[in-house]
């Protein structure tokens, strides 16, 4: 407990004390003196509060400019020490959360407000150390903090950025009308005709929450000790990371969704291009040909694309050349930056032949080609009655997000990718 606060405490208790002393109307020796004696150091309390307020304030001071001036590897040092663990047993038995679980979560909710215990998100990564599917991870890698929400998320390897606000909306201005050029076309002729500069704003606003829900029974937190760290981890991480994929891509904008950047793709402008025809690599190469033409990238090396497994199973044994054995997923792999399949951020393919869509981005100027906006950490409440007849923990954690496409340029939608 802070020196100011026991001190505080203390003055409170003579204060009551002198109350009751003041009441009594002849007051012996003994209670004249005692309130002599609780007046002095009722005295010389006040004294040494306002000494600790200024000595604690100080460190405060020291505190605070030492997190501002934290780099993003010590930020991330001290996220690697937070446990989940902690806070499931805070919440289900009232444990004393302690050590750098403790530090993130003041620090939390010092920017915003919470129902339950805030959890930051960089928690719900899998860390170093940890056994993977994909293998021994390397200790000395280093990953962003702010860049990326879950490493191998389909919205991550398409170019989204993930930005963290702490409260209110965010926007980007975006110009869409700025200089113009012309030659004089006489010795006293004016240079071309100048217009305003003018752009459009882009919001991320806190309107759609997602709420993922665990419960947590009595002999699984008797049972898995310190594994339970991981297992919460893994399983919240796992939930989270495969919906916020799809409203990214799929978001209907009703209901609490955000507005994904394929359903959205008119109201975001992004161009729609219908191919009604076989999924081919020309079809790729044209659209890879508008973004070039539109100054949105500089070859297809600078260009993604998201396709259903359906897409690469047919593409892959459809022979370009059969001298060679080339296939056209052979040919479009070769070309683009990267290929991410997914089932969960397309729509399953529909119609007679089976025809599905596929999306390309590409970062321009290094502007990400979607926004996701997380505001705050993760909100961890505990319901205490649905499950108190049997010891349970249900736990449900809440998390606002929103998403936004700034320039839409950098984004084409190619449909009816035709699978016969």
């Amino acid at each position: 407990m802070l020196t100011s606060k026991k001190l505080e405490l203390r003055r409170s208790e003579i204060r009551q004390s002198l109350a009751e002393l003041a009441n009594i109307e002849s007051p012996s020796a003994d209670e004249l003196r005692k309130m002599g004696d609780l007046d002095t150091e009722y005295r010389a309390k006040e004294a040494q509060y306002r000494a600790a307020l200024v000595s604690e304030d100080e460190e405060r001071r020291e505190a605070g400019a030492d997190l501002e001036t934290r780099t993003a590897q010590e930020w991330s040092d001290l996220m690697s020490g937070f446990e989940v663990r902690q806070v499931a047993m805070a919440l289900d038995h009232g444990h004393q959360i302690d050590g750098r679980t403790a530090e993130v979560i003041t620090e939390l909710r010092g920017h915003g407000a919470y129902q339950g215990i805030p959890i930051p998100w960089e928690a719900l990564e899998v860390r170093a150390g940890e056994t993977i599917a994909s293998g021994t991870p390397d200790p000395i890698q280093t990953r962003p903090i702010i860049d990326r929400l879950f490493p191998n998320s389909v919205a991550s390897q398409m170019g989204a950025q993930m930005i963290s606000i702490d409260h209110g909306e965010i926007e980007w201005p975006v110009v869409t009308q700025g200089a113009s050029v012309g030659w004089q076309a006489s010795e006293t002729g004016s240079a071309g005709a100048a217009q305003a500069f003018q752009t459009t704003d882009k919001a991320l606003a806190p309107n759609q929450t997602l709420g993922v829900q665990m419960k947590i029974t009595r002999k699984t937190l008797k049972q898995s000790g310190a594994a339970l760290e991981q297992a919460v981890r893994r399983d919240m991480n796992s939930a989270m990371g495969v919906e916020l994929d799809r409203v990214v891509f799929l978001g209907s904008g009703a209901s609490g969704e955000p507005l994904g950047v394929i359903t959205g793709a008119a109201t975001y402008g992004i161009t729609s291009t219908a191919i009604s025809a076989t999924a081919t690599e020309a079809a790729f190469r044209a659209a890879v040909t508008r973004f070039i033409t539109g100054n949105a990238a500089s070859g297809p090396g600078a260009v993604r694309g998201l396709v259903r497994p359906e897409l690469w199973d047919f593409m892959d044994g459809t022979i370009w050349d059969a001298g060679s054995g080339i296939t056209e997923w052979d040919r479009l792999a070769a070309k683009l930056s990267s290929l991410v399949l997914s089932h969960n951020a397309l729509a399953d393919p529909t119609g007679s032949p089976l025809a599905c869509s596929a999306l390309l981005t590409t970062n321009a100027g290094g502007v990400a080609p979607i926004f996701c906006g997380r505001w705050s950490g993760v909100d961890m409440i505990r319901d205490q009655y649905t499950d108190a007849a049997s010891g349970g923990l249900r736990l449900t954690a809440l998390a606002t997000m929103d998403v936004t496409v700034a320039r839409p340029t950098q984004l084409e939608l190619l449909t009816g990718l035709e699978l016969a």
